[in-house]
């Protein structure tokens, strides 16, 4: 017979086990992980953040004032030419501009829609030279060397952007050619700093286009038809019999590239 005694010990002695759980490692995992990726947005943020202010403290120089009314005067290699505005040619009339692209000059009674609409074939240029005049940038980019990712960089810069506007443009003399009314600034690579500086001198500046305020939809029967927009035709010379001239009202000029560096 048991003893009370002996009883007693043995319950103590088993009470006196402690039961060890094993180290939720995967637990702790779980929790670092979700740790370091909030660490991570949060620094990608941060970092996001500093760089758009730095662009846009790299852009400011480029927004229009009233001191500083043509900022894209500051742009190496800018091509600038004051247009008479109003001039106007029917739809079946071309017009012998002096610039491939035009970027100013008599035009079609109708503009072509310039709010944010990335067209995929090479439109009528006179329409687009009235864009123009309302205050739109039309990036053009030739077709046979901007491709792929490089397209996708530019339609970014005007895929729902009002007073923006692009097309291919074939024949380009070089990959990518930006034009606002009386302004042509061409570049070689989608990356390049001046694009940005261009639209943001350029887009809807009241200084520099003589229609302000004028509309970039294109609406109602009769006129222009995004989804149908007249087709691209090859510019003619100047003084081809049967067109019409460009009218501008001075030679062009182009900033100089600055000087390099020492």
């Amino acid at each position: 017979m048991v003893s009370g005694k002996n009883s007693k010990a043995a319950r103590n002695a088993r009470a006196s086990v402690v039961t060890k759980r094993p180290t939720p490692w995967g637990t702790i995992a779980a929790v670092a992980v979700v740790v370091l990726l909030a660490v991570g947005v949060f620094g990608y943020g941060i970092a996001a953040n500093r760089a758009k202010q730095d662009e846009q403290a790299a852009l400011a120089k480029f927004t229009p004032s009233a001191q500083n009314q043509d900022p894209s005067l500051q742009i190496a290699g800018i091509v600038t030419q004051q247009y008479v505005g109003g001039q106007h040619v029917t739809p079946e009339q071309q017009v012998a501009y002096t610039h491939a692209p035009p970027f100013g000059g008599a035009h079609d009674g109708y503009w072509a829609a310039c709010n944010g609409v990335v067209y995929p074939a090479a439109v009528r240029s006179e329409n687009l030279v009235h864009s123009l005049e309302h205050g739109a940038v039309w990036i053009a980019y030739n077709p046979d060397q901007v491709v792929g990712d490089a397209v996708e960089t530019l339609k970014k810069k005007v895929d729902g952007e009002r007073y923006m506007v692009m097309s291919p443009y074939p024949g380009l003399d070089s990959p990518i050619s930006l034009q606002s009314w009386g302004h042509q600034l061409k570049v070689g690579d989608v990356t390049d700093a001046r694009i940005d500086e261009f639209i943001s001198s350029l887009k809807q500046n009241q200084y520099t286009h003589p229609e302000v305020g004028a509309s970039c939809d294109a609406t109602g029967p009769g006129t222009f038809d995004q989804d149908n927009p007249p087709p691209f035709v090859a510019p003619p010379a100047p003084g081809t019999p049967g067109t019409q001239p460009e009218v501008s009202a001075t030679p062009a000029s182009v900033a100089p590239d600055p000087a390099p560096m020492r």
